[in-house]
């Protein structure tokens, strides 16, 4: 054999037939625009704050609810609306709801009695936090905000009302002879007999 030449790969790959004549500049993507891209969202949010200025950012109130499917359930996360069992609960008109910032969910049903009167608490928690801005400025109706107030408010940046997370709580006990004894092998495995044999 010649010296230069090299024995092919071991085993049975592809024959090596590279294809190099194309015009691959042609399919290259670029990201030169990043820093450009970045300062058009910028630009595009201040702008947007400030048409729905002094309505928050974010958006309108959401409700907490459960994530679904056996994986999830035990995380909460805000959803898109508020049930109507929910408004008439905190006596809040559905069509009035909707003006004031609190996202509706007409689909969404209400499971369990806790989620009801948490979301319950949460919209009347934000209706007393809530500067009603008066229609006539000079002539304020009742639940409307003050000239004083109005003049104070601030636009909100964030969420509204966003989830308190609290770190779950640990508790340290110390080590028993029944726990150093426990064998978590030897108790599945009972508990998978005594299943197969009951009965």
């Amino acid at each position: 054999t010649h010296p230069t030449a090299e024995m092919p790969a071991k085993r049975n790959q592809m024959v090596p037939n590279a294809h190099f004549h194309k015009h691959w500049q042609k399919y290259v993507k670029t990201w030169f625009d990043q820093p450009a891209r970045k300062k058009r969202r910028h630009t595009k949010r201040v702008e947007k704050a400030r048409q729905i200025a002094p309505r928050p950012v974010a958006g309108p109130l959401r409700p907490v609810v459960q994530c679904p499917t056996n994986r999830y359930n035990t995380k909460s996360r805000l959803g898109r609306g508020f049930t109507l069992d929910e408004l008439k609960a905190a006596k809040i008109n559905r069509n009035f709801a909707r003006t004031i910032g609190i996202a509706v969910d007409h689909r969404r049903k209400n499971r369990s009695v806790e989620s009801l009167q948490k979301n319950v608490q949460r919209l009347k928690e934000y209706r007393s936090k809530l500067i009603l801005f008066p229609k006539k400025a000079g002539k304020p109706k009742a639940g409307e905000a003050s000239a004083n107030e109005v003049s104070t408010a601030k636009q909100l940046e964030g969420v509204v009302m966003p989830i308190k997370r609290s770190a779950p709580v640990v508790e340290m006990k110390p080590l028993t002879e029944n726990m150093k004894k426990f064998s978590a092998f030897t108790a599945l495995r009972q508990a998978r007999t005594h299943k197969k044999l009951q009965g």
